[in-house]
């Protein structure tokens, strides 16, 4: 593990580290940030109730969470990432097992889906991973701001209307997240997790 992990933090924000990193990790590998899905799988099932809704992984990454919500019956899965080398690498991987996933290499900051066409959307650390840029965390630079509020703003635009969830786990605190979930005509949920480190799930309700 260590000898993909990055220089810097902030090469967590970059293409260029994910490309090279899932290029030199072996083709069966997985990382999972944050809780597993056997953690939140309670809380998940609650939360998206109906089996066949059509859910978007954000930034799925080789993460199990896809599959194991497959195996768990939820098959109409659109999962997206930026890195061309991780997306056919997990084609590859779950093609045969697990067909009905779809895997869409694609920025969440600009995505091609059409308006209204999810019921869900998961995030569960891709946008911890853009704002690792150097600056002051209570005063986040303006790149930060602005690729958050992309992808918060994308993500609004094809969950469809009213009904549609955006689900997101971090460890940020409230004080640090609620400024980039906050929309016109949404409702916005958030639960603390776990004991002595706590996670945050956000639920963005449209």
């Amino acid at each position: 593990m260590a000898h993909v992990l990055p220089e810097k933090n902030e090469q967590y924000g970059t293409k260029e580290y994910w490309d090279q990193r899932y290029n030199q990790e072996s083709d069966d590998s997985s990382f999972d940030w944050f809780k597993s899905y056997g953690e939140v799988a309670d809380i998940l099932r609650d939360l998206i109730p109906n089996k066949n809704a059509r859910i978007l992984m954000l930034g799925c990454g080789n993460s199990k969470l896809s599959e194991e919500m497959y195996d768990d019956g939820y098959k109409n899965i659109v999962n997206t990432d930026y890195s061309g080398i991780l997306i056919e690498k997990m084609k590859q991987r779950h093609g045969q097992t697990r067909p009905e996933m779809e895997w869409h290499e694609m920025d969440i900051r600009q995505l091609t889906f059409d308006s209204g066409s999810f019921d869900v959307a998961i995030d569960k650390g891709t946008m911890d991973a853009m704002m690792t840029a150097k600056g002051d965390v209570w005063d986040p630079p303006a790149e930060v701001i602005e690729n958050c509020d992309r992808e918060v703003d994308e993500v609004v635009r094809v969950l469809r209307k009213p009904g549609g969830v955006f689900i997101y786990l971090t460890f940020g605190q409230p004080h640090f997240r609620r400024r980039y979930l906050t929309r016109p005509g949404t409702t916005l949920e958030i639960k603390q997790l776990g004991e002595a480190f706590h996670y945050y799930l956000y639920i963005l309700r449209t």
